[in-house]
């Protein structure tokens, strides 16, 4: 029993098991999902399983805030579920639900975006196995899965005005988050101070210079992420 306090108390370090197993996971499994509903699902069947996919997600997340208030150390400071892929995971319901192009165009820069910065550094307070644990994996490889799911079971693709549509929703969720973080003296989105674990953030330098260089750096990263998609529609282009 000793042994395992470690490793419950401890924060995630990277580049450990706790680390790259659930990576793993989650990668077999949502690639399996694809594949299986590409296959062998029809229309209907691929819609219903994508949305009870995101509900479940969403219901994770909103559980496990519900734990923490109920433990009675919730801190509207901290723990509010205002970080983009949190709020995300929340939401991601009502866009597998109606599956609006404006909602995807967006959402495929931001998760894209999002999650591999925090699948390759994660920040998890406390490691497996505690809830708060599951919670991270559940929320950053499953929203990467929906939109994956998106892409290439319902053939949707984002534009070359869909890189500039997506920046300027994120410009309007920074402007929330700027003026969330005043009124309750908060740091949601990190915009007041970078994350305790290692993140690319810590790269470009401290203090508001980390925040600049971030928007510097938003309309060639989300044109690595969109290049891709490009060449797929060339090639296909080309093809037809």
């Amino acid at each position: 029993m000793l042994s395992m306090v470690p490793l419950v108390l401890e924060r995630v370090v990277i580049g450990s098991v706790e680390h790259w197993m659930p990576v793993l996971i989650g990668l077999l499994l949502g690639s399996g999902l694809i594949v299986y509903a590409r296959q062998k699902l029809n229309k209907q069947q691929q819609e219903f399983l994508i949305h009870v996919l995101a509900v479940g997600m969403s219901l994770t997340v909103i559980s496990f805030h519900l734990h923490q208030y109920s433990l009675g150390t919730y801190n509207i400071q901290n723990d509010l579920p205002l970080y983009l892929c949190s709020l995300l995971a929340i939401l991601m319901p009502v866009f597998t639900h109606f599956r609006k192009y404006w909602m995807y165009e967006i959402l495929v820069f931001w998760i894209i975006a999002g999650t591999v910065q925090a699948i390759i550094t994660p920040d998890i307070a406390t490691g497996f196995p505690t809830f708060n644990y599951f919670r991270y994996w559940a929320v950053h490889l499953g929203l990467l899965t929906i939109i994956f799911y998106a892409t290439l079971v319902f053939k949707m693709a984002p534009n070359f005005k869909s890189i500039f549509k997506s920046i300027f929703a994120l410009q309007v969720y920074v402007v929330l988050m700027v003026v969330t973080n005043y009124l309750l003296n908060a740091n949601y989105f990190y915009l007041n101070e970078k994350p305790k674990s290692a993140s690319l953030l810590d790269y470009f330098g401290e203090w508001p210079l980390y925040i600049i260089v971030v928007q510097l750096i938003l309309i060639p990263y989300f044109l690595i992420i969109y290049l891709p998609f490009y060449l797929v529609q060339r090639r296909s282009k080309t093809k037809k």
